[in-house]
């Protein structure tokens, strides 16, 4: 039975062997644990499509290939299980926003929150490669990250050193005087693919950088007014972000040149805005999970899905679908308190939206019965643009149009 390299999203080309899980001549179950692969977007975990004996690894670890590609073979008893030739498959889970899709294949996980065996904590790369390197169980270690994850420092700190071990045999740099020790940490892939993904971008895109100064006096009202009832109701809180993705949307209607992605010498104008909302993986990494026909959905649907890709993403149940087809963009670092971000475009998109902090400020508020100066909560909104899709002035014209929409839209009704 041939062991291929399987098709790990719509958008996905090729895959990288990253490990094996079995050695030549090794038996396997079904489903048991074969391979981990890796794309551009996530790692995945795929297990033995039949039991038997591994008879020969056709792909080496580290060796990127295209979909479809043998990469093993399984000896399986019996004449016609032998002849039968069944890709490995990809478990795809249901989005919040879709209904579920059968598959009975991996689990994905991002990268950085790959896990072990079963009963073992969530491991990242780093910290797999310090156990081995200190040969220590994970069972025996108490993680103190997020939901119990095992850091690097509770690994260094119970292998009780700072710092990488140095082999006898590597030669140490000189010091220079007055200069401490610095740490080496070697890029994770997840590093290297987002280095890899945007330095594409730069070198494709001309970019191009506008921003607007917005008020969310509208918008604050609804969450000082609803957001604690919110929290109760729906587990989590009331942000800034579902608004904006809402207006965003709207905005796009007017401008649907926004909505748009590059192919060759043309421009696709795409009728549907299947929104990209970027998570962060806790300082490991990013992903972009997106919330398709985005333009059905109130603040409150919006609201919903984004916090539970985000959760997807964060405990390592994101699928590769789940990552596929977005059309336009959303990075926030508000939560951060950041003044302006110049997001890298996505590609192929035209067009990627950052919001950044939200501060109280003085600002003049006029009215037919004078200026006045009140203290509101203001925040940035930019954009990058790819100057080949559109002009300044008709990005400028959707920043215009998006601001004046969070101002003065009626928000009062928008979580039902």
């Amino acid at each position: 039975m041939d062991v291929v390299m399987p098709q790990l999203g719509e958008t996905v080309t090729e895959g990288t062997v990253v490990t094996w899980h079995k050695k030549t001549g090794e038996a396997v179950k079904a489903d048991e644990l074969l391979f981990d692969v890796e794309t551009d977007k996530v790692a995945m975990e795929v297990p033995a499509p039949a039991g038997g004996v591994l008879k020969e690894i056709l792909v080496p670890e580290g060796e990127t290939v295209a979909v479809g590609t043998r990469l093993a073979v399984i000896e399986v008893a019996g004449a016609a299980a032998a002849a039968a030739s069944v890709p490995a498959a990809a478990a795809t889970a249901a989005r919040p926003d879709a209904p579920a899709v059968g598959a009975r294949a991996a689990a994905a996980r991002p990268d950085t929150a790959a896990r072990g065996s079963a009963g073992e904590p969530p491991l990242s790369p780093v910290v797999r490669r310090l156990l081995a390197e200190h040969d220590l169980d994970p069972s025996t270690i108490k993680g103190t990250g997020r939901d119990g994850r095992i850091t690097r420092e509770d690994v260094l700190a119970a292998a009780g050193a700072g710092a990488k071990p140095t082999p006898a045999t590597a030669p140490r740099p000189p010091e220079r005087k007055g200069e401490g020790k610095g740490e080496v940490v070697p890029l994770t892939r997840i590093r290297k693919q987002i280095g890899a993904h945007m330095v594409r971008s730069k070198a494709t895109s001309p970019h191009v950088l506008q921003a607007v100064e917005v008020d969310f006096h509208a918008v604050e009202a609804v969450r000082g007014a609803r957001g604690k009832a919110w929290r109760e109701r729906e587990g989590f809180g009331l942000t800034y972000l579902p608004f904006i993705a809402r207006a965003a949307i709207d905005a796009i209607a007017e401008f649907p040149r926004i909505n748009a992605s590059i192919d060759g010498d043309n421009l696709v104008v795409h009728p549907h805005v299947h929104l990209g909302i970027a998570v962060d993986l806790g300082f490991e990494g990013l992903m972009v999970p997106v919330i398709r026909d985005a333009q059905g959905k109130s603040v409150a649907e919006l609201a919903r899905a984004i916090n539970a890709y985000a959760d997807r993403a964060r405990s390592g149940s994101i699928v590769p679908d789940d990552l596929a087809g977005g059309t336009y963009t959303i990075s926030n670092s508000g939560p951060f308190g950041t003044l302006i971000t110049a997001p890298i475009i996505n590609q192929p998109q035209v067009a990627i939206l950052s919001s950044d902090g939200v501060r109280k400020k003085p600002v003049v508020v006029e009215s037919a019965g004078g200026d006045a100066i009140a203290i509101r909560p203001v925040g940035v909104i930019a954009q990058s643009f790819d100057h080949r899709a559109f002009d300044g002035a008709y990005s400028a014209a959707f920043l215009k149009r998006l601001r004046e929409i969070i101002e003065t839209q009626d928000w009062s009704g928008a979580l039902g």
